[in-house]
């Protein structure tokens, strides 16, 4: 619901916003091309091992939410309360619900398509549409973020402060024996990562890959097994936080963020020698490279906008990152229906995207600019939406 009109950047780092506004539009970004057959090497995933930017705007975001799970809790000494559970059970579970609605929309359009010319009645069509459960993917982008959200903050408001570098380590350490005891480094149904998946559930909820051959084998990237690093991942993120808080000067800020995501970078790579750097398993190395990253960038943007004083090209970002849920779910929203509206030309059906990649961007710009500006032009709505509520100082929360 809309909070009162407080201007965040007085009780938040700017910094943070900012940084938090690039991952969002850098998620609807790669999220969105006007073709999945026309996308340039820096906007796809690694197919496996490896590191592509678009591999870091998802990790990057469960850092700021670590780092900001400390600047929140911290105002009242990390206490657990019943209150406080029963606030952040209601919020978790509400993040999972709408990650599962988003998906139910997309597989109920998509299959209300899929029965458009048979000899089907309307009610029916409707009705087998809105009931294909059996096909739902449980898991996603926002289950993830509900799940390491939940347990991250029982963890930060049930351990002390001090323990949680300790317990990221235990977490890293342990996914990485269980991986290693288990044989589960490919992409195969016999990983440990995939049959925790299958078994808990089902083969039909959960994501498949597909392997170089053209295969597909149900596997999940956001799956259960791999929510373990995930939690490191907020954690790391909250032992940020703690630095930034401890540091009365932004100079202080900056050298902490600095040496913490030198080590981690430098403790990443070294581990991808034995753990490769992998999200889709969301490896150690993935998890201590990402956030060594995420932490040096947060630097760097202290530095420019917090002492430097460079802040006019920041507005943009700084829409999305006030409002950075409500912002993700309307592109979501977006995505599904310009994907799955749309009406009849020249006797066949097509949706909104499809014409307005191929019948006009496509022909004039050629493949792959094409598929890059309609992803622009799909950043630039959702920023339309979010700096209205930026100018108004409506600030959307769960």
């Amino acid at each position: 619901m809309a909070q009162p009109p407080i201007n965040p950047t007085q009780s938040r780092l700017l910094s943070l916003d900012i940084l938090r506004g690039i991952t969002i539009a850098g998620m609807i970004l790669v999220n969105n091309p006007g073709s999945w057959n026309f996308v340039y090497v820096p906007l796809g995933h690694a197919q496996w091992n490896g590191l592509t930017p678009t591999d870091l705007v998802f990790p990057f975001f469960m850092f700021i939410m670590g780092v900001s799970m400390f600047l929140s809790y911290n105002k009242f000494d990390f206490k657990f309360s019943s209150r406080t559970f029963i606030k952040l059970l209601r919020r978790s579970v509400l993040l999972f619900l709408i990650g599962i609605l988003l998906g139910w929309l997309s597989l109920s359009m998509r299959q209300f398509n899929a029965l458009r010319g048979e000899d089907v009645e309307l009610g029916q069509r409707l009705w087998q549409s809105a009931m294909n459960l059996e096909n739902l993917r449980i898991l996603g982008v926002l289950q993830r973020l509900a799940l390491v959200s939940f347990i991250g903050t029982c963890l930060i408001l049930l351990i002390r402060p001090k323990f949680i570098p300790w317990l990221s380590a235990f977490l890293l350490f342990g996914y990485w024996l269980l991986i290693d005891v288990t044989n589960s480094y490919e992409l195969s149904e016999q990983s440990i990562v995939a049959v925790v998946d299958r078994a808990v559930l089902g083969v039909t909820h959960i994501y498949s890959e597909t392997l170089p051959n053209g295969t597909k084998i149900p596997f999940d990237p956001e799956g259960l097994l791999s929510t373990i690093p995930s939690i490191a991942h907020v954690l790391i993120g909250f032992w940020a936080g703690k630095l930034i808080s401890d540091s009365k000067e932004n100079a202080q800020k900056i050298q902490s963020l600095f040496i913490m995501g030198t080590i981690l970078l430098f403790s990443g790579f070294l581990l991808d020698y034995g753990f490769g750097i992998n999200k889709k398993i969301w490896s150690s190395s993935f998890v201590l490279v990402t956030t060594g990253l995420a932490s040096l960038l947060l630097g760097l943007l202290v530095w420019i906008i917090d002492i430097k004083g460079h802040k006019k090209w920041s507005v943009f970002f700084e829409s999305f990152g006030v409002n950075p849920m409500f912002v993700y779910v309307f592109g979501a929203l977006l995505s599904i229906l310009t994907g799955n509206v749309g009406f009849e030309l020249q006797g066949e059906w097509i949706s909104i995207k499809s014409y307005l990649f191929k019948n006009i961007l496509q022909p004039t710009l050629g493949d792959y600019p094409a598929s890059l500006v309609f992803a622009l032009l799909f950043v630039t709505i959702c920023w339309l939406l979010g700096n209205i509520l930026y100018k108004k100082r409506i600030y959307i929360k769960l």
